[in-house]
């Protein structure tokens, strides 16, 4: 059976935490700014957890456990 490769589109987007968690990027911080405000801005830098119910796919494509 040939090997698991690791699908490159998810592992750009997503890193694994020390506990086992996956870290994303927040959406909606790209462009259209201008009406958004300066704490919703910042808000937007800090990473975000990926959900319970999509960590098991993600994890598949990543070649984790």
């Amino acid at each position: 059976m040939p090997k698991m490769r690791t699908h490159k589109g998810t592992a750009k987007r997503f890193k694994l935490t020390g506990t086992g968690k996956i870290k994303r990027a927040k959406a909606f911080k790209s462009h259209i700014l201008e009406k958004k405000s300066p704490k919703r801005k910042r808000n937007f830098r800090q990473d975000g957890l990926v959900h319970k119910a999509d960590e098991k796919a993600i994890k598949q494509k990543l070649g984790v456990g």
